[in-house]
């Protein structure tokens, strides 16, 4: 299509019942652009109220979504950051396992840190003790020599727990007997600072010392052996910790992306609904379609819901907000595969206004035939069809997030073979092409030749300074072409926005078109006459040129005050004589040198093609060359294989970025000067 698809606002009036249904329809559809929250679609504010979000069911959601993230990031699973295509809401079946699963992570949670702090104190107080292992001191003297305090005695067993809750991280309790063995012995370890708190909490719980024989050195034996056996427990209870957290993985983790894409589900509804206009009983839904498919979706609105439903449209003329020019009807592009895959490079630079004519085709077409020119190979332009392929739908899972790239990889890739066909060109090899080319032409000419364009201006290969001369008048052909379709477009595009003064005087409408034109027609006469130099075809300046010069020249001058002059508007000069002869003069001057800067801008394609050419020259004749010498054939294979990556990934941007421009500057410029609204309807999913 030529034109954005026409649209019409909608306008949905649902039960407060239903309005969730009806929201879930829409946002799995994708079909309805809602509109600003300022425009309450031509409904009087009084009639309407947007509500306040609901707060408690909100934050429900949210502290769901954060348990589930919670628990996602300690088994090291990775949650999505939208909702998947068949999530469905939340409902009590999925409450009562968000709970259950993310109780039972928590638990394992705090049980694996409770035995992380009991390692790290036993490891400290093992550490300490070992150092003073073989000190030549009393054991009763050691708290007087080191920052480490230890106590030995008997304690209850049943008290041994309630004097660690108590202690917490201010000490250490550990037991010195099994639990099967019956005993009660306990080593309590703290820091110096610790030693009167730790004191009077043992005495609390009536901690018995045991009596170190007087004279004992260093620290007793049994004590370390009983600090050691408990870090091996404390390691084996980690150890089944990370086996359980494995398995929980396992056992939960579809769980976890399912229930976290419902809450993300039912956050986005929340928070839609707070931004529509409603009472306590009815939702008011307003937002733009295509209005190709609105009978069909009010259809499936009204078996929905059974009829429980008001629909009404509008279309954009009949919406006070647009008229005045306070919102702007959303943009929606209609294409096939081919050309929808270089629609990003459209709305990278904006939005066309509703109504007017849409560049993507030209966009597409002029993108794949500009690089394909500057970048003629047939192996390297395989590899960027390969590239495409290998991005699209049916390509390995990891290359789908380039998904976005793939028809205009598959599109340049073939443009690319099919210049590389026409210069004989095969991964920089100029020999490989030469047989089947001499076949083919030779079928159809009856005159072989090696190749049937060349860009390299050498004699031994059959080309020219004279034939390189033509490549480049035929890119400021393909300039001129492209440039006259930016001003056709920007023409009809005001025409059809009722801006007649600037479709007819601008220096992008009909009267600069005119001098563009004009001037093109003279310089082909004088190419002309160069090229066939004989009596009968010498250039000469007519009288007819200085009309065809002078005309549109005026149009463009006087332009803006004749209009105001035929439309009744005073005064015809606003801002004085002397300032409307100065605008005029340079609207003229930057006409001239913008046309002039835009038509010779394409001489950058035919240099890069040459660029082109010679870089793939200079790869191929230093592998050729060295192929004589020892072990010359594997540094050849190497030479050819890394140049034709780095022509592959540096040239191929640097043409990629050159083609953009040109879209850019000499395309864009002339017809872009107010962008509209990309079409962006309410999904759940933003990345389809």
């Amino acid at each position: 299509m030529i034109r954005p698809r026409k649209m019409k606002q909608i306008e949905l009036t649902v039960l407060s019942r239903d309005a969730d249904m009806v929201i879930e329809f829409l946002g799995r559809r994708g079909v309805m652009h809602f509109a600003d929250e300022d425009v309450s679609g031509g409904i009087p504010a009084e009639t309407g109220s947007t509500q306040a979000m609901d707060e408690a069911v909100y934050h429900h959601i949210r502290e769901n979504l954060d348990k589930l993230q919670t628990s996602s990031a300690y088994l090291g699973l990775e949650l999505p950051k939208e909702p998947e295509e068949n999530t469905r809401f939340p409902g009590e079946t999925e409450e009562a396992l968000t709970d259950k699963i993310t109780a039972a992570v928590s638990s394992l949670s705090q049980r694996e840190n409770d035995q992380n702090q009991e390692k790290r104190k036993i490891d400290e107080a093992l550490t300490e003790a070992k150092a003073f292992a073989n000190l030549n001191a009393p054991f009763a003297d050691l708290d007087q020599l080191s920052y480490l305090t230890l106590r030995v005695g008997h304690l209850d067993s049943r008290r041994q727990e309630d004097l660690k809750e108590i202690l917490a991280d201010r000490a250490v309790i550990i037991p010195l007997d099994s639990p099967e063995s019956g005993g009660n012995r306990v080593l309590a370890a703290a820091s110096r600072k610790g030693r009167f708190a730790l004191d009077s909490e043992l005495k609390k719980v009536n901690f018995q010392p045991i009596a170190i024989p007087e004279g004992y050195k260093g620290v007793p034996t049994e004590l370390l052996s009983g600090l050691e056996d408990r870090l091996k427990n404390v390691d084996r209870e980690l150890e089944d910790i990370g086996g359980r957290k494995r398995a929980f993985k396992e056992e939960y983790g579809t769980n976890l992306v399912s229930l976290t894409c419902s809450y993300l589900m039912a956050g986005i509804m929340e928070k839609l609904k707070a931004k529509l206009v409603s009472t306590k009983n009815v939702y008011l839904l307003t937002g733009w379609m295509p209005a190709d498919i609105v009978p069909a979706i009010v259809n499936e609105l009204e078996k929905l819901t059974e009829g429980r439903i008001a629909v009404r449209s509008f279309n954009p003329e009949e919406i006070p907000a647009v008229r005045d020019g306070k919102e702007k009807v959303p943009v929606s592009l209609d294409h096939g595969k081919f050309v929808k895959g270089f629609e990003g490079v459209v709305f990278s630079y904006g939005a066309p206004l509703y109504g007017t004519i849409d560049p993507t085709p030209f966009v597409a077409i002029f993108f794949t035939v500009l690089f394909g020119i500057m970048f003629g190979d047939l192996g390297q332009g395989f590899v960027l069809f390969l590239a495409g392929f290998l991005t699209g739908k049916h390509g390995p899972k990891f290359l789908q997030g380039f998904k976005s790239y793939s028809v205009p990889l598959i599109a340049v890739g073939i443009s690319s073979m099919v210049m590389g066909c026409l210069n004989g060109e095969v991964f920089t090899n100029e020999y490989l092409l030469i047989g089947p080319t001499k076949a083919i032409t030779g079928f159809l000419t009856g005159h072989p030749m090696e190749r049937i364009l060349t860009l390299m201006p050498l004699p031994e290969k059959g080309g020219s300074v004279t034939k390189l001369f033509y490549f480049f008048g035929f890119t400021i052909g393909v300039g001129i072409l492209l440039n006259s379709i930016g001003l056709v477009v920007n023409i009809v595009n005001l025409y059809t926005l009722k801006k007649y003064d600037r479709a007819f005087f601008a220096k992008t409408g009909v009267a600069g078109t005119m001098l563009f034109w004009y001037a093109i027609s003279m310089a082909v006469r004088f190419i002309v006459c160069m090229v066939n130099p004989n009596d009968d075809l010498v250039f000469k300046f007519q009288w007819f040129d200085i009309v065809g010069l002078l005309t549109p020249v005026a149009g463009i001058f006087f332009g803006h005050a004749l209009w105001r002059l035929f439309a009744g508007e005073r005064p015809i000069f606003e801002e004085g004589v002397m300032v409307f002869a100065m605008e005029g003069i340079v609207e003229i001057l930057e006409t001239v040198s913008t046309y002039i800067s835009n038509t010779v801008s394409f001489l950058r394609v035919g240099a890069f093609a040459l660029s082109h050419a010679v870089l793939s020259y200079i790869v191929f004749r230093f592998a050729e060359a060295v192929s004589g010498i020892a072990a010359g054939t594997a540094i050849s294979i190497f030479i050819m294989i890394f140049g034709n990556v780095v022509i592959i990934v540096l040239e191929g941007m640097i043409v990629a970025i050159q083609v953009v421009r040109l879209q850019y500057y000499e395309f864009f410029s002339k017809f872009f000067t107010e962008t509209g609204v990309e079409f962006q309807p309410f999904r759940f999913r933003k990345n389809k």
